[in-house]
């Protein structure tokens, strides 16, 4: 059987991601006969049915799912490998953080990074803790900065570093937190499940209000809208400022530490930016623990 070329590959995630040959060949500005030539192709190597018609898109068939998951492996460990016999000081690095994390403790330390490895490609992506860890799995990043992974995932934790969740709330508007609107994430966000968690361990129902993403939240919590439980590291300003306050609700604070969690053979970059973060001659205080 001939092994299907790592175009092929990029082609039929494209379908996946689309769920449509026409909206794939858009994106990568290819014709839909190309798009449906790369599928026809696979699927005959395969011996196998990858696609399926599903009202004016398409939709992967069982083995399609199977297929796609192995695809984001293979293409990200090719990627991995280019990056793994490179240079550290002049490779590539990807990190994928959540938003808490993103707006709050990791900025500060890539800017030192970059100052003593100007020569590092560096890219930062922000996305819901769960689907961090999926391209984590699939290789498709290098690192992650987010709460802790799911056990039995095959990933390691290199460093943390202390966090705790609070409930705040606006110093002019905060009433009784057990009455107050309680302001959400989106799916997916690990501080969001923690609070819904919370919730039912005060077996309260409150009225709630999802805003999707971590600056949102705390904005309307300055505003007044409600209150939210949030990481203490993320609202440090606001709370020196008076613009925010800590309230006492049971259950809280909750201990919830950042971890670094890469692969179990992170590339040549990573393991240089663990060292650099960890490092507290040269981060200071914003240091992670191994």
């Amino acid at each position: 059987m001939a092994a299907v070329s790592s175009t092929r590959m990029e082609t039929f995630l494209a379908v996946a991601g689309q769920g449509s040959i026409r909206r794939a060949a858009a994106t990568l500005h290819i014709t839909e006969a190309a798009v449906s030539a790369a599928v026809t192709h696979i699927e005959k190597q395969l011996s196998a049915k990858l696609i399926a018609k599903s009202g004016r898109g398409i939709q992967l068939t069982e083995a399609g799912i199977i297929y796609a998951d192995y695809c984001r492996t293979i293409l990200g460990l090719m990627n991995e490998a280019h990056a793994a016999v490179q240079n550290a000081e002049q490779g590539r690095l990807r990190i994928g953080v959540v938003a808490t994390a993103g707006e709050s403790v990791v900025l500060a330390l890539l800017a030192s990074f970059r100052d003593r490895y100007p020569d590092v490609d560096l890219s930062l992506s922000i996305h819901p803790r769960d689907e961090l860890f999926v391209e984590l799995r699939h290789h498709e990043t290098d690192l992650v900065v987010a709460g802790r992974p799911p056990r039995g995932a095959g990933l390691v934790v290199a460093a943390t570093r202390p966090s705790s969740l609070v409930v705040v709330g606006s110093p002019g508007h905060a009433r009784d937190p057990l009455a107050a609107t309680w302001l959400l994430r989106g799916p997916g966000s690990g501080t969001r499940d923690t609070t819904l968690s919370l919730l039912d361990q005060l077996q309260i129902s409150p009225p709630t209000l999802t805003l999707g993403a971590h600056g949102a939240v705390v904005a309307a919590a300055r505003e007044g809208l409600g209150v939210t439980l949030t990481h203490n590291d993320a609202v440090e300003p606001d709370l020196a400022n008076g613009l925010l306050e800590v309230l006492d609700v049971d259950g809280t604070p909750l201990d919830r530490p950042w971890h670094v969690v890469t692969a179990k053979s992170p590339p040549p970059t990573a393991r240089l930016f663990i060292e650099h973060i960890v490092n507290a001659d040269v981060v200071g205080r914003a240091a992670f623990v191994r």
